[in-house]
């Protein structure tokens, strides 16, 4: 099954492609504390609810950046119907292949997408180039609760180092350079709704679409993730939001 034709189908009723609240998302808003007209970046921006947030009550402009064409139909949708006047560059590509200018925005994100830069580190390493001094960075990251079960990492395809720890995570920004201002770890709901989310998706879905012949792989798919996560991943694996300035 197609990369992107799975998340698109599993994430139907997701606001947010994260396991992160609304409300949290908002808090996370007013932080940011942008001035009007602000430049955004957001490298991955999934369904792009960040960017038109922003381009609300900032009346931000922004560049949304995706590789899954999905998401960035999604967007434009989106800010058609909530945002119509905002003004948005929307990319379908590979945002580490995103060439903008350096310096050139007040707040550069990548919210859940490290490996698009090859880890944490590097994602607020190439991030910082693209603020401007006194910018600021937003990402969001995993991180381990507890050291993860080998029979966890065997099932997932994870590597322990493949993500650090919250305080790990927080010190991978002060490592490049930049100073710590904010983070919001997701709870346990937070997690819950967006896992189970992908479940209903894909039941209705498969209620709907009976002869889609990616419909096995679909369900597969979906039940491997929700033994991952039941079985392990919720009592193991963390997600936070991380703002620096640099």
């Amino acid at each position: 099954m197609e990369t992107w034709k799975f998340y698109d189908l599993t994430h139907r009723d997701h606001v947010l492609c994260n396991p992160l609240s609304e409300p949290k998302l908002d808090e996370m808003i007013w932080l940011l504390d942008l001035p009007r007209g602000a430049r955004v970046l957001d490298i991955a921006c999934g369904k792009g609810e960040l960017l038109v947030r922003l381009a609300e009550r900032h009346a931000t402009r922004g560049v949304g950046v995706d590789l899954s064409p999905y998401c960035i139909a999604d967007i434009r949708a989106l800010a058609a119907s909530r945002a119509p006047g905002a003004e948005l560059e929307l990319l379908t590509m590979d945002g580490a292949d995103y060439r903008g200018a350096a310096g050139g925005f007040d707040l550069a994100c990548c919210v859940g997408a490290s490996w698009t830069f090859g880890g944490h580190e590097a994602t607020l390493r190439a991030l910082a180039a693209f603020v401007r001094p006194g910018g600021q960075v937003l990402v969001g990251e995993p991180f381990w609760r507890s050291d993860p079960e080998p029979a966890y990492l065997e099932w997932s395809r994870m590597r322990r180092e493949d993500f650090g720890t919250h305080a790990g995570n927080v010190q991978a920004g002060v490592t490049v350079g930049l100073a710590p201002l904010y983070a919001l770890a997701s709870s346990e709901d937070d997690f819950d709704r967006y896992e189970s989310l992908q479940w209903r998706a894909a039941d209705r879905y498969a209620r709907a679409h009976p002869g889609d012949p990616d419909l096995p792989d679909l369900l597969e798919r979906v039940a491997r993730g929700r033994h991952e996560y039941l079985t392990w991943g919720r009592a193991t694996l963390g997600w936070s939001l991380y703002l620096f300035r640099r």
